[in-house]
């Protein structure tokens, strides 16, 4: 009987453990549809998947932003912008807010982000 308490109670405090794991956000991807504003920094996200940034410090309008495709899945945010060049660049973001008027986000490096949407 001790020798099956010995296994018996290890595995219970593994399996409260387990269960007590905080699950990982999910975001509505609809919400993030629209033009996004941090300062001069934009950021477009269109139904289809794809999207613009661009910054007007830099002198740069929305007809020449830089393209990006994106996704959504649960809470990370991945950006893959395509060079004009050849290429793509990818860029991962864990979200830490999405509502119908604010997203935040930041990447690997706790570096955080966060915008406000000016229209759908």
């Amino acid at each position: 009987m001790k020798k099956a308490l010995k296994y018996f109670i290890p595995s219970v405090l593994v399996l409260l453990f387990l269960s007590c794991e905080k699950e990982e956000d999910s975001f509505d991807e609809t919400l993030l549809i629209g033009k996004w504003e941090s300062g001069t920094l934009y950021y477009r996200y269109d139904a289809d998947y794809t999207g613009a940034t661009w910054d007007e410090s830099d002198d740069v309008s929305e007809d020449e932003a830089q393209k990006f495709e994106w996704e959504l899945v649960k809470s990370e945010l991945s950006h893959f912008h395509i060079m004009e060049i050849g290429g793509i660049v990818p860029k991962i973001y864990t979200v830490i807010r999405l509502t119908s008027t604010k997203l935040e986000y930041q990447d690997d490096f706790g570096k955080k982000f966060s915008f406000t949407k000016v229209n759908n």
